[in-house]
């Protein structure tokens, strides 16, 4: 079974390398994440999620940082920021739930100015 620690450290870099196939790997069919865009449910929403991601983020010039990480348990929360040739991340965060090698749940918000 894989720590907390490991699944997160696994999520970012598949984030940040926009690794559509590595991310997923992170998840399973009873998994749910819930941003201001809505709420995805199960590997096929969220695959549909992270795919409009990586079209944003693979885009020359993008980056992606990451400012800090806590974790407690089951639960690990990070701030970032990046930026995109469409928009700012100027501050975002995520909160995962991570159960049995698996995110269960996670949330994201942030603020995204386009530019």
């Amino acid at each position: 079974m894989s720590t907390t620690k490991e699944i997160l450290d696994h999520h970012w870099e598949a984030f940040t390398t926009q690794d559509l196939d590595m991310v997923m790997e992170d998840y399973d069919d009873d998994s749910v994440v819930i941003t201001n865009l809505g709420t995805f449910h199960g590997l096929d929403g969220i695959e549909e999620l992270f795919t409009g991601i990586f079209d944003e983020f693979s885009q020359p010039g993008s980056t992606a940082e990451l400012e800090m990480e806590e974790i407690v348990d089951d639960t690990a929360y990070i701030v970032w920021h990046g930026e995109t040739p469409d928009n700012e991340y100027a501050f975002a965060t995520d909160t995962f739930r991570i159960e049995d090698g698996v995110i269960t749940v996670q949330t994201f918000g942030g603020k995204i100015d386009a530019k």
